[in-house]
């Protein structure tokens, strides 16, 4: 076992180096790679996340990031699933309220997947817009892209590591000067009793702009969190974490990058 723990502690590192020095989608949970059913299923899994995260830092239009959504697979037909992932996102500032929602954005991603012997491969179409919240906006701020991902889950004495690795091209765009991403998500955990779990996830991303529009190379964005995860009894658990986050373009008109440190709360279906 000192093998697997050393590699262990060194796909930590990697995943924490990523997430600081990696726009990235960290704080939506995703689908993880499913095993076979014996025969085909209709509505085979769902998982619903709720989450509310403080920020902590100095800007009073960045004091707290939620999501609200879920996933689903629609038809699970053996040789792989046919699935749908919906979230709202509200971020909130403080002022001049103390909770005032600036702005909402919203993601739908369908997606088809065949499984291969020891991971699943989906191919994606993600689609996401941005709005401001009691602010006016002229014109739509949305782009659409066409990507694959590639699922993996291992398996280390009690505890598990999900890995989600994934690229695509920007095929739509609006006010945006996206043209493709890349993107790489770890998430570990380790159960401590039947109703404690710890876990550890990272998340990084390079996002490819058109230099000509904003005058900038290549985007790094990425998150990192810690927490436990608490069982409940009828079946939903709680995470409780904390992190890190480098955020590229954080509000909707405007380039930039903001970092800041977080903690929050999460409910997930499992």
């Amino acid at each position: 076992m000192p093998g697997r723990e050393r590699w262990l502690r060194i796909v930590w590192l990697c995943a924490v180096v990523c997430s600081m020095t990696s726009v990235a989608r960290a704080q939506i949970p995703q689908p993880v790679t499913e095993p076979a059913p014996a025969g085909v299923e209709f509505l085979s899994r769902y998982d619903f996340h709720l989450s509310a995260a403080w920020l902590i830092n100095d800007n009073p239009d960045f004091a707290w990031d939620t999501h609200f959504g879920g996933s689903f697979d629609v038809v699970d037909y053996v040789y792989g699933r046919a699935g749908i992932l919906v979230d709202y996102q509200a971020g909130l500032g403080n002022d001049p309220r103390i909770f005032d929602p600036n702005q909402g954005n919203y993601t739908l991603e369908p997606s088809l997947s065949i499984r291969a012997p020891h991971a699943e491969v989906v191919a994606f179409f993600h689609h996401e817009s941005r709005h401001l919240g009691d602010r006016a906006k002229e014109g739509a701020i949305a782009w659409n892209e066409l990507g694959a991902r590639l699922l993996h889950r291992e398996r280390v004495g009690t505890g598990t590591i999900d890995v989600a690795l994934e690229g695509g091209i920007v095929t739509q765009h609006s006010f945006v000067d996206y043209r493709w991403s890349a993107q790489l998500g770890l998430t570990a955990r380790a159960p401590v009793n039947g109703r404690f779990d710890v876990f550890l996830q990272a998340n990084g991303q390079l996002t490819g702009v058109d230099a000509a529009v904003n005058q900038r190379g290549t985007q790094l964005g990425g998150i990192a969190e810690a927490g436990v995860r608490i069982h409940g009894a009828g079946g939903a658990v709680m995470e409780l974490f904390a992190g890190v986050e480098r955020r590229v373009d954080p509000w909707p008109v405007d380039v930039g990058v903001m970092q800041w440190g977080l903690a929050g709360v999460r409910l997930v279906s499992r």
